[in-house]
């Protein structure tokens, strides 16, 4: 076995079991992973400089396809369900020996990095990949360890990415070829048979989400950022509700975009880049995200290019909805360089509600804000996970990421509302879906107005807005917002047909009830009566 790369590590892979590779390349930087990658045949350069690959069928996640091996240090502390699926420790074992030997006579790419800006909270990962463009993913997405580091970097978890390998649905006990299979007494994540480079990051996300409440730490599916006066403020949001979008603005300090920690310290980034949806970017509403499509270092999955120009467009979503930019967080011009923040001034729930029927903003008291985190209402935009069709889908997502939540919800839910009440953060639910109608109807949320409508909250001007009590949710919302016309906060004056429009709110506010069925034995009264209600 040949090992080359800036920096090998002394922690070697033969613990792993990975013997006889051809050559190992150890941390190599982003203009060699480049060179690998193109000279590979694995992705090829578009104009401007991103790196540009194709994921083949998987375009998204493939939640149907992930498993926690079942064993007795974790056993009690899963909250096994559909989400959490169980596979047996010793099919776990069997996949990983298969996997390593079809790694067997191939290169492979090792990144060590750390998960966690903190470092009295960060987690050291390695992570192995058959790509090398999978590799850069991971140097984008996670903190890069400076050489001091490195000289020290124990990994505490590893990821294996085999996109290659298949597993064998009737002897591991999966659904299909595809495995992304989690075991935390192995402190080891498997995944075979998908491209897509998102489940290495959501796999590292699933593991904090697990470890960190035993610390105090709430993990949570967010991005933060902070105001020139200190104030941080985070947003919840599952993708396609504009969670990245919105964080990334010029007048604000971005944090990170999509997974954080509170602790009793305050707020930190889990990660060291940024993995945006980049479908139908605009370089006017978007145009620090926009400019990252435009540049050497970035990774962009299943975007179209032109194989003559190479020119992007980025409107076309012939291979998915999915498109996505995996870049550093430097890249971003007002990005934080520490990745933490102190305790959050506003907390925004965002959700993109394509039935068109909730406000654009409403206040949310501690309970309603607990009741809105474990209910995650959104809709999922097409082509975030496989098997989507192209309208989006009403859904219920428990803390706005209830796929990569080991534990209860409740557990959850209970650290939010007491670090709520511990540090005074205002609540707002805010609706970046439809209006005017649903979805095929209406039209979606300008996002000048939803821009708006957030400057306002997070610098304090709505507080001195009255408030209205919404007729059909029991949301208080403001009366006015500079920038806004009136009618979009009333979201009924909106829709030609009134009586439309009161069915579907009441059909709405069912479907919460429904859903909250689930967690009615581990909340209180006052959380209950948080629920939405039409007067």
């Amino acid at each position: 076995m040949q090992h080359r790369g800036p920096f090998v590590s002394p922690h070697g892979l033969d613990a792993l079991g990975i013997e006889q590779i051809r050559t190992a390349y150890w941390n190599l930087p982003t203009p060699s992973l480049y060179e690998e990658s193109v000279h590979r045949g694995e992705a090829r350069i578009a104009k401007g400089g991103p790196l540009t690959a194709m994921t083949g069928i998987h375009t998204g996640r493939s939640p149907n396809d992930k498993f926690f091996a079942r064993e007795a240090s974790t056993e009690e502390d899963i909250w096994w369900g559909e989400v959490n699926r169980p596979i047996d420790a010793e099919r776990f074992d069997g996949v990983e020996k298969r996997m390593m030997a079809h790694l067997k006579g191939k290169d492979v790419f090792v990144q060590d990095c750390f998960a966690g800006a903190d470092p009295a909270y960060r987690l050291a990962i390695r992570v192995i990949s058959e790509y090398a463009w999978h590799s850069l993913f991971a140097r984008n997405l996670f903190i890069t360890p400076s050489l001091s580091e490195l000289a020290d970097h124990e990994p505490q978890f590893t990821i294996v990415q085999a996109p290659g390998f298949s597993a064998d649905p009737a002897t591991d006990g999966v659904d299909s070829e595809t495995c992304i299979l989690v075991n935390f007494a192995k402190r080891l994540v498997l995944i075979g048979g998908t491209s897509y480079a998102g489940e290495c990051k959501k796999s590292v996300f699933t593991i904090l989400n697990f470890l960190l409440p035993a610390q105090g730490v709430l993990p949570m599916h967010c991005s933060v950022n902070t105001g020139k006066g200190g104030d941080s403020a985070i947003f919840f949001g599952l993708s396609g509700t504009g969670k990245t979008t919105l964080s990334a603005d010029p007048e604000r300090t971005l944090i990170g975009d999509d997974e954080h920690g509170w602790s009793e310290r305050g707020l930190f980034n889990f990660e060291g880049g940024c993995y945006a949806k980049v479908i139908r970017l605009s370089a006017n509403a978007e145009p620090e995200i926009y400019a990252t499509t435009r540049m050497f270092g970035t990774v962009l999955e299943n975007v179209v290019m032109d194989g003559e120009t190479r020119q992007l467009d980025l409107d076309d979503a012939e291979f998915t909805e999915n498109t996505r930019a995996a870049y550093p967080l430097s890249f971003i011009p007002n990005a934080s360089a520490s990745g933490t923040t102190g305790h959050p001034d506003n907390v925004i729930m965002l959700t993109a509600d394509a039935f068109g029927v909730l406000p654009p903003i409403a206040r949310l008291s501690p309970a309603q804000a607990m009741y809105h985190f474990l209910s995650g209402y959104t809709a999922k935009v097409a082509g975030t996970e496989k098997g989507l069709g192209k309208e989006p889908q009403a859904t219920f997502s428990t803390c706005f990421g209830a796929p990569f939540m080991p534990r209860h919800p409740s557990v959850y839910a209970e650290m939010l509302r007491r670090k709520i009440e511990q540090s005074g953060a205002r609540c707002w639910l805010v609706n970046t879906g439809w209006t005017g109608g649903a979805f095929g109807v209406g039209e979606r949320m300008k996002i000048s107005h939803t821009r708006a409508l957030l400057r306002a909250a997070l610098d304090g001007s709505l507080d001195k807005v009255a408030l209205r009590r919404d007729s059909s949710f029991g949301l208080d919302v403001p009366e006015s917002c500079p920038g806004v016309p009136d009618e979009v906060l009333t979201p009924r004056a909106t829709w030609n047909d009134k009586g439309a429009y009161d069915s579907q709110a009441s059909d709405l506010v069912g479907r919460f009830h429904n859903n909250f069925t689930q967690f009615e034995s581990h909340v209180g009264a006052e959380v209950k009566a948080a629920a939405p209600h039409t007067a």
